[in-house]
C-alpha cells in the first residue's frame, strides 16, 4: 500500500526540523458536483498525532477548513538517531502513520 505521508527530519544544534505532506482530498462537504447538483460528501483529517522516539510531542485537531494535501513543517528538541512518527485520523475512520530517523 502506498503511503499517504511523505516526511523528512534534519538535526542541527538539538532542533530537529520536521517537514511533511500528507496526501489527502479534504474535502469540506459544501461542495456540490456540477452535473449532478449532489453535495460531495465531507472527508477530512480530524487529528494529526507526532511522537518523537514514542512519546507525543505534538497533537492536532482538523477541521473542514484545511487545505487539500496539508502541509505540515515544525521544530522540536532532538538529534540525530531518533525516531519520528507521524500518524493521522480522518472523519470516515480511515488513518495511516510513517516513521522516519532523523538525519
Amino acid at each position: 500500500m502506498v503511503k499517504s505521508i511523505k516526511i523528512r527530519a534534519h538535526e542541527v544544534d538539538g532542533q530537529v526540523t520536521v517537514k511533511s505532506v500528507i496526501n489527502h482530498p479534504m474535502e469540506t462537504g459544501t461542495r456540490k458536483i456540477k452535473k449532478t447538483g449532489k453535495k460531495i460528501p465531507p472527508h477530512y483529517i480530524r487529528e494529526v498525532v507526532v511522537s518523537r522516539n514514542r512519546r507525543i510531542v505534538m497533537e492536532a485537531f482538523w477541521g473542514k477548513s484545511v487545505s487539500r494535501n496539508p502541509y505540515l513543517a515544525f521544530e522540536i528538541p532532538g538529534r540525530k538517531g531518533d525516531s519520528i512518527t507521524i500518524s493521522w485520523l480522518d472523519n470516515r475512520g480511515y488513518s495511516d502513520s510513517v516513521t522516519t530517523k532523523v538525519r
